[in-house]
């Protein structure tokens, strides 16, 4: 039986969701093994002069810890 982990991280791109959200896969992948799935919480986006400039993604990112 596993052992799983969930933690919950912030990120943003200037291109898109689902680029915010790879982002944060791809960081957290940097020192956390074993991600099994993320689950996208919260979707915003910031402002400037009446246009989308930031789009920023809440996830949860769930990893094995172990057997």
């Amino acid at each position: 039986m596993a052992i799983l982990k969930v933690i919950e991280v912030l990120s943003n791109s200037k291109k898109s969701w689902e680029d915010a959200a790879s982002n944060a896969v791809k960081e957290a992948h940097k020192t956390v093994k074993n991600i099994v799935s993320v689950n996208v919480n919260n979707f915003s986006i910031t402002v400037n002069d009446g246009k989308p400039h930031e789009y920023r993604v809440n996830v949860k990112i769930t990893f094995a810890v172990g057997k």
